[in-house]
């Protein structure tokens, strides 16, 4: 919870570039960044601790039509702002190589090559929507089975769609600016909307992004509200689920994890990475360990908790190790040449190589142990 936790602080700390940009000519800099944060972060708190789920699952559905309303903007206002339009952009994007899609290289040390996309891809969208609570949540709100297998494909489309036009734009932001080198990669699409876009649109896009940041981390909070509740809280205190007081928890645990990710996006430092990158990093190397435990308790019948706690302390524990690896060549460069080969894997493959550990691990674990006696219940609710 932790970990995700700190993902959604880099986001909340991304989402605050383009506000500090709006505030900056009126605030004094050191003032500039804090000060986006907190204004992003409260009105968030503000509508998931008085609106809950509902509040989270009604906002996403308008933040996402003007998030797709102000992306779409961009994209005309991009071809308006290049001389020869959308064409003249293209043909100079292909000329340059920008329009690859397709890399059949095979190793682990590229993150946006075909087989990192369809096999790293694959874990990564099983553990995101099959085991995380933030997508988990959503599904288990929705009227039934049917309806929840429908927005789990949809979503799929969309997604897809939403990183096609997005492509789309980094494209046109790369001939508008002539290929100029940003210091910073997530103040790029920021300084356009700030800078080139008339008044209304300037607005209709910030609030695209604000609205983007705001459904991810309503639903983060909602989510670690829940999971503490019911995972930490319920069983240390043995109180019942149905108890009526929960709700009053519910909102203070919200509270608690509002400043934790406020105060984690305050505290974040931009070193040069995209921060989506960094988000999906972090999120990649705790994913394996959740999606591997998840392979175990469905796969291997005679697993205990103690063997998915067995497996996901060594799948999360050597994950860290490898994300960490190139942290570690800079602090020891002595150890440098042997943390390499770590250093170099791509982030696509964490949550593959952190779900084979977890699930082998646990499944060794399994034998060092005589098979749990099935009930009718047990076997009723693994079939």
């Amino acid at each position: 919870m932790v970990t995700r936790a700190f993902g959604d602080s880099v986001r909340v700390f991304a989402t605050a570039i383009p506000v500090g940009l709006i505030i900056g000519p009126v605030v004094p800099p050191a003032y500039v960044g804090p000060l986006s944060i907190l204004i992003l972060g409260a009105f968030t708190v503000l509508y998931t601790y008085h609106g809950g789920m509902r509040a989270v699952v009604w906002t996403d559905v308008v933040q996402t039509g003007v998030y797709l309303i102000g992306g779409l903007s961009a994209l005309w206002l991009l071809g308006q702002g290049v001389e020869g339009g959308w064409s003249a952009i293209l043909r100079g994007a292909d000329a340059q190589g920008k329009l690859r899609l397709i890399d059949t290289y095979t190793g682990i040390d590229r993150p946006h090559t075909l087989w990192a996309g369809l096999i790293g891809g694959a874990f990564l969208s099983m553990a995101s929507h099959g085991v995380d609570q933030l997508i988990v949540q959503r599904l288990m709100a929705s009227g039934s089975l049917a309806d929840a297998r429908r927005s789990l494909i949809g979503s799929g489309v969309v997604v897809l769609a939403q990183f096609g036009l997005f492509l789309l734009i980094g494209t046109g932001l790369f001939a508008y600016y002539q290929g100029e080198t940003f210091a910073r990669p997530d103040a790029i699409f920021p300084r356009f909307i700030v800078e080139a876009m008339p008044p209304g649109l300037t607005g209709l896009v910030i609030a695209a992004i604000l609205a983007a940041a705001m459904s991810t981390v309503s639903g983060a909070l909602n989510s670690l509200a829940a999971a503490t509740l019911h995972d930490l809280y319920l069983p240390l205190t043995g109180r019942k689920p149905d108890d009526p007081g929960l709700l009053r928890i519910s909102k203070t645990f919200t509270l608690v994890w509002a400043a934790i990710l406020i105060g984690g996006a305050m505290l974040y430092r931009n070193e040069g990475t995209p921060v989506v990158t960094i988000a999906l990093s972090i999120a990649s190397f705790t994913y394996g360990g959740l999606l591997g435990a998840f392979f175990l308790a469905m796969l291997v019948p005679r697993a205990l908790q103690r063997d998915a706690i067995t497996g996901m302390a060594v799948g999360i524990g050597t994950m860290s190790f490898v994300v960490f690896a190139k942290a570690l060549s800079g602090w020891f460069p002595s150890l440098a040449p042997t943390l390499a080969p770590f250093a170099q894997i791509a982030w696509p493959w964490y949550v593959l190589i952190g779900t084979s550990l977890t699930f082998f691990t646990g499944l060794l674990s399994s034998f060092t142990h005589a098979a749990p006696v099935a009930t009718p219940s047990d076997q009723g609710t693994r079939s």
